[in-house]
C-alpha cells in the first residue's frame, strides 16, 4: 500500500498517529508524515487513515496505482 498526505488537508489531529505511530508522526509543523509505509499491516493502516477527520490520509493499492481511501466516486 502507497500512503500520501494531503498537508494542505491535515490539520493535525493525530488519529493517524494514536492508531499507527509507528507508521504517521507530526512533523515540526504539526502535520501528519509517513515513517514507514510498512511499519503496521495494511488493515492498521486503513484504519489509521479512516479516523482522519479531514481525509488527509491517502490510500494506494501499490500494484495497481489506484487509490483506495477514500474511495473516488
Amino acid at each position: 500500500m502507497k500512503i500520501k498526505i494531503d498537508r494542505n488537508l491535515c490539520i493535525g489531529a493525530a488519529p493517524c498517529v494514536a492508531i499507527a505511530p509507528e507508521v504517521f508522526e507530526l512533523d515540526e509543523e504539526g502535520k501528519a508524515i509517513v515513517l514507514d509505509p510498512k511499519g503496521a499491516d495494511d488493515e492498521t493502516i486503513k484504519l489509521g487513515a479512516e479516523a482522519c477527520p479531514t481525509l488527509a490520509v491517502i490510500l494506494f493499492d501499490e500494484e495497481s496505482g489506484d487509490q483506495i481511501f477514500p474511495k473516488v466516486a
